[in-house]
């Protein structure tokens, strides 16, 4: 069965840096684009970056751009989210989902159970 288990929770001062991973199994990974969603505490949920299967292509939320940077392991089938220059603002869960084609449409069939970040002083 699709397994997606997110890890690198943290709590991170203002300007400082984090990365998120995503373990993925029970599917191919190389042919699937992923994305990154975070829902901050009471709001909605909010895309955060996208790539494509073999990671030629990148995108991002104005809000992180940047700052963020997407990519992705496909050998180790490992999906990453390096956060610099953190803000109060990204305090949030990140959730890796599973788009269900090469490219990050936001059509996400699985979803990871999220991993915490705060960023606080």
């Amino acid at each position: 069965q699709v397994q997606l288990v997110e890890s690198g929770r943290g709590l991170v001062q203002p300007g400082g840096s984090l990365r998120l991973s995503c373990a993925a199994s029970g599917f191919t990974f190389s042919r699937h684009g992923m994305s990154w969603v975070r829902q901050a505490p009471g709001k909605g949920l909010e895309w955060v970056s996208g790539i494509s299967s073999v990671g030629i292509s990148t995108s991002y939320a104005d809000s992180v751009k940047g700052r963020f940077t997407i990519s992705r392991d496909n050998a180790k089938n490992t999906l990453y989210l390096e956060m610099n220059s953190l803000k109060p603002d990204d305090t949030a869960v990140y959730y890796c989902a599973k788009e269900n084609s090469a490219w990050y449409r936001g059509e996400y069939d699985y979803w990871g159970q999220g991993t915490q970040v705060t960023v606080s002083s």
